[in-house]
Parts: C-alpha cells; sequence; structure tokens
C-alpha cells in the first residue's frame, strides 16, 4: 500500500457525482453526506492500495468515497443485507448500478448478504480494513454486531468505525439526540423493522463488544458534522410526524409505554421550540480505529 494521503473536501462534489443518478435538486444533499464521508476516512487513515471491506454500505455513499481513497490499485467490497429496492430517493440496486458505471465502478465488488454468513462463505478472504460507517443502529439486536466482530477476527487487520455519539456539541443537535432514542424506542417493538435505528448502541456499548471478540482500541475521536448533513433534520422529522404517533397506535399496546413515548415526542418537539427557528443540527459522531 502507499503511504496515506487525505482526500480534499473539494473532491465532495465529484464523489457525490459518482454515488447519484442525475438528479440536480438531490446533488447539495449528496455533497454533503460525501463531505461527511471523507472526514471519517481521512480520519481513519484509508491509503491508496487498500484492500476494504465495508459493512452495511447502503446506497453507497462511503462505499464511493473509500473507492476514491484506495485508488486504482486498491478494491472495496461492498456488502448490504437490505433488499435492492429499499432506500429513497434511490433504491440500493439503481444507486449501486449507477456507481458500477462510473469511474470507481470497476473498484467495487458488490455483496447482498448478511456479513456473517458471507464471512463463512469465503473463509479465505482477508482485508486490510473493515469498515462500518454509520451502520451498526440498523442492525436487528447487540447480538449482531457481537457475532459480526468475532467473525471479523483475524479476517481484517484493522477495524473502522463511524457511529452516532449519542452527544451534542452544538445546542441545534440536541433534538436529533432525543429524537433518536424515541425512534430507537418505538422500534424495538416491531421486530419487523427496516428502519435505520433499530439497535442504538452508543460508543461504550460499541467499544466492549469490540473489546469481547479481541479487537484493542487503537485511537478514538468525535467530529461534529458540518451543517451539510441534514440526518439530523430528517429524523427529528420523523418524530415529529404523524407516522411517529400512528406507529405508536398500532404497535405499543401499554398504557404507561405508549405515554413514555408520547412524553418523549413532546419532548422532541418542545427542544426544536426552544431553538427559535434555528435549524436542526445533527449530532456528534464518534470515529474510532481497532486493531488485532
Amino acid at each position: 500500500m502507499s503511504p496515506f494521503a487525505p482526500l480534499a473536501a473539494e473532491a465532495a462534489r465529484k464523489i457525490a457525482s459518482y454515488a447519484i443518478l442525475d438528479d440536480p435538486k438531490h446533488i447539495s444533499v449528496e455533497i454533503g453526506q460525501a463531505q461527511h464521508r471523507i472526514r471519517l476516512v481521512n480520519s481513519w487513515q484509508v491509503p491508496q492500495g487498500g484492500r476494504v471491506l465495508e459493512i452495511g454500505c447502503g446506497q453507497g455513499t462511503c462505499t464511493a468515497v473509500l473507492a476514491e481513497a484506495v485508488g486504482p490499485r486498491g478494491h472495496v467490497d461492498a456488502m448490504d443485507p437490505g433488499r435492492p429496492d429499499y432506500g429513497a430517493p434511490f433504491t440500493l440496486a439503481k444507486s449501486q448500478a449507477h456507481l458500477s458505471a462510473g469511474p470507481v465502478g470497476d473498484r467495487i465488488t458488490w455483496h447482498h448478504a448478511e456479513p456473517v454468513e458471507f464471512l463463512a462463505g469465503h473463509p479465505d478472504k482477508r482485508w486490510d480494513f473493515a469498515v462500518l460507517a454509520h451502520c451498526v443502529w440498523y442492525f436487528d439486536a447487540p447480538d449482531t454486531l457481537n457475532r459480526m466482530l468475532a467473525a471479523l477476527k483475524g479476517r481484517a487487520a484493522k477495524l473502522l468505525v463511524a457511529e452516532y455519539a449519542l452527544t451534542a456539541r452544538e445546542r441545534a443537535a440536541v433534538p436529533h439526540v432525543m429524537a433518536a432514542i424515541a425512534r430507537a424506542t418505538l422500534e424495538a417493538h416491531n421486530r419487523a423493522s427496516e428502519a435505520n435505528i433499530r439497535c442504538l448502541l452508543g460508543p461504550v456499548s460499541i467499544k466492549a463488544a469490540a473489546a469481547r471478540s479481541g479487537w484493542a482500541l487503537e485511537n478514538e475521536d468525535v467530529v461534529v458534522p458540518d451543517a451539510a448533513l441534514l440526518d439530523g433534520s430528517w429524523e427529528v422529522g420523523t418524530v415529529k410526524s404523524k407516522w411517529f404517533l400512528d406507529e405508536i397506535d398500532q404497535l405499543v399496546t401499554d398504557a404507561t409505554l405508549r405515554t413514555t413515548l408520547l412524553s418523549a415526542r413532546e419532548a422532541v418537539v418542545g427542544a426544536v421550540e426552544l431553538l427559535n427557528g434555528e435549524e436542526v443540527r445533527t449530532m456528534d459522531v464518534w470515529v474510532s480505529r481497532f486493531g488485532q
């Protein structure tokens, strides 16, 4: 591998064009997503020539950044168990196909598979880095992370994890923290859920899971996302919506829990009102690197 050379922030627009279909209305959103992933990959110091396994790749925003970082001599195995028709405004299948047809497409191999099953089915494959970028909260249960980290042991030299930190250095990100807790509490009562917040594991829990599987923490940091990363606003919007109330009615029968969820929603609405028109921000992100 070549020595690490950071990606320039200005590369976000170029990478965003790799990662989305021709939609001028969405390009600014995707640039914000790409800028955030560039910060993550630079923090992890992924070098050119690296072999990467990305778990929970979704539509491929981080995949595109990783493919740019590893260059033509590197490769990214991008894996996601989600249905090909999952995702909006573009599905996984459409976004991944668009990436494959672009300038970094030959550096990416897509795998529609459960990670543990994939690793068991390819016992000879090894990678320099295994990446979990904002995918842990999608897991259906904490044990899913435990099994995955155990399966990765001996298969990747480094484990790179980024997930929301459950803290808010920006006052305008406080509603996002509150909304995430409310969403996770509700989704815990929907075993068929495919929502993006199902398993609310914070840095302390992730580090404990990694340690149980023999991964040693090498470094960690917390970054404050730029205003262009809109995830906080989206999550708060779902909790404030009628959809959230309807889900409570359909999924939760216990009166005390229903009251708790309604109060959690009320707290989110109140926290937004206290911003006096200021836009909701995305909460802090924990970025970490583990070795064997």
